[in-house]
């Protein structure tokens, strides 16, 4: 499903308009129709009787607001608008819809400064439901004055929300706001979900998520080349791998994953092992010879490698030529996990990295010893997915996590064409950026993941993914779904608190089943 900005969705406004010859008018009323009977559905058809309030600014959210009001008023519910701006302020469509449900007996009441609040503030503790019309798509900033006076005041109210499109005094494009936010138990937006409707923190205060047709032309949809995609079970089940009746391991491909070092052999045993759960053929994991025993005696359908080893039990330099060996005969690489800071080690992946002719996903160590010279992403290399989370992306790039946290969005893709690499940001709704510009955004997993080994399992998913024929993009992506899907999975069942990394290998062929 498309993601678009605010000035995406204008012109598609726009051209739905002027090519197509649907009147603005024409979709405000299917905007409105599409809340109130989402409404309905919340409420099980049984609306007569509710007592509704709907929040109505000057522009056209607020008349969306207003056709749902003049419809929940014609089903029965006992309606009130609070309309934060004078009649006469209102033109166009919003001022139509505002005319047609006064005619209708409409209960209308002003909200134009301080003294007015307070009979706001009476309502809403006998409101069945709160609808949020203040702001729409062309909001930026803060919420100042008397708006953020009353999104303060209904959500002092804790009363059901629903919000118009998105919830007032949140930034369409960022997911960010500057002041305060409506917080949302449902939104329902219109056409194509906004950016800011999917990153945090637009997320959380959008609440759950709700798509509304409103009778956009697809065929305008797809002419417009948008570049950003929220991943659905749909996008990720039509990628899925096939599995041949007649296929064999060989098939499936083999993965060679390289890491460990002494006390970190559990990053490479649950990468390797889920490279196999995510359906690659053969997986070897490549190893200092010390600790060569330890993986072998952790993995029973992992084969393993013993490589050359510093004093200090890390892959040393001498392990680059036993290593090119086996690259040659392996089908893609998973370079990270446990592999240490040893600057021998480091040295090693810098030589590897620009040597490799088969994909490869590139995290933990492996990612900080390139943060020490990036030279190796500036020149040619082979196909790689790097899998940074925000405070690796950082050292990446010598700046700060809360300097990456500001926009993920723009940080993930303006770095994956510099670099020419698929680039997966992780983090609440991880971002995946391709060279080529496109972006997804993932909307499963959960705070519960955010626990040691959890990125090492993610590597190894990819990889596997990546061994069954997926191009790196792709394979990031449906990767990221699936890692976040295994992980909600657990948490639904053993809670958020205990979750351990080893609980997505548990629970990855559930997701797969589910996707299936």
């Amino acid at each position: 499903m498309y993601l678009v900005t605010a000035a995406e969705m204008g012109q598609l406004d726009r051209l739905a308009a002027s090519e197509y010859m649907i009147p603005s008018i024409v979709l405000m009323e299917n905007a409105g129709l599409r809340v109130v009977e989402s409404i309905r559905r919340h409420f099980q058809d049984q609306v007569a009787g509710r007592r509704v309030l709907i929040f109505c600014g000057k522009g056209n959210n607020g008349g969306d607001g207003l056709v749902v009001a003049r419809h929940l008023l014609n089903q029965g519910a006992e309606v009130k608008v609070f309309l934060l701006a004078r009649p006469e302020d209102l033109r166009g469509d919003a001022r139509t819809n505002l005319e047609i449900y006064q005619k209708m007996g409409g209960k209308l009441l002003l909200l134009l400064g301080e003294s007015h609040l307070q009979r706001a503030d009476i309502a809403l503790l006998y409101a069945d439901l709160v609808v949020d019309a203040i702001f729409g798509t062309g909001f930026k900033g803060a919420a100042l004055g008397l708006p953020a006076a009353v999104i303060n005041m209904i959500n002092k109210a804790h009363r059901e929300t629903v919000a118009v499109d998105l919830p007032s005094g949140l930034e369409a494009d960022t997911g960010r706001c500057f002041g305060p936010c409506i917080q949302a138990t449902w939104t329902v937006t219109f056409a194509l979900p906004k950016w800011g409707l999917v990153v945090e923190p637009g997320a959380s205060l959008t609440g759950r998520l709700e798509v509304a047709d409103i009778g956009i032309p697809q065929k305008l949809v797809a002419s417009q080349h948008l570049n950003r995609l929220l991943l659905t079970p749909a996008w990720c089940r039509a990628r899925l791998p096939r599995r041949d009746a007649s296929g064999h391991k060989g098939l499936y491909g083999r993965v060679l994953a390289v890491g460990g070092s002494p006390g970190l052999t559990g990053a490479i045993t649950l990468a390797a092992t889920a490279a196999l759960k995510a359906g690659a053929g053969l997986v070897t994991a490549a190893v200092p010879r010390g600790v060569q025993g330890i993986l072998a005696m952790k993995t029973t359908e992992v084969m393993t490698l013993a490589l050359p080893e510093t004093p200090g039990g890390t892959l040393s330099r001498d392990a680059l030529a036993p290593l090119l060996e086996r690259v040659a005969a392996s089908d893609v690489l998973a370079l990270g996990p446990g592999l240490s800071r040893d600057p021998a080690t480091v040295d090693l992946v810098k030589e590897l990295l620009p040597r490799l002719e088969i994909p490869a996903v590139v995290d933990a160590d492996a990612l900080n010893a390139l943060a020490i010279d990036t030279s190796v992403l500036e020149g040619k290399h082979g196909p790689l997915v790097l899998t940074p989370h925000p405070g690796e992306m950082a050292r990446l790039l010598g700046t700060t996590t809360a300097k990456i946290q500001e926009d993920r969005l723009e940080t993930a893709a303006q770095y994956a064409r510099k670099w020419q690499v698929v680039l997966l940001l992780k983090g609440a709704r991880t971002v995946i950026a391709r060279p080529d510009g496109q972006v997804y955004i993932n909307p499963t997993g959960n705070p519960g993941m955010a626990t040691a080994g959890s990125g090492d399992v993610l590597t190894g998913i990819i990889a596997g993914l990546m061994g069954q024929g997926l191009e790196p993009g792709v394979a990031a992506a449906l990767g990221a779904y699936l890692h976040g899907a295994a992980g909600d999975l657990a948490a639904a069942e053993r809670g958020q608190y205990s979750l351990m990394a080893g609980d997505l290998l548990e629970f990855l062929p559930r997701a797969l089943l589910e996707l299936q």
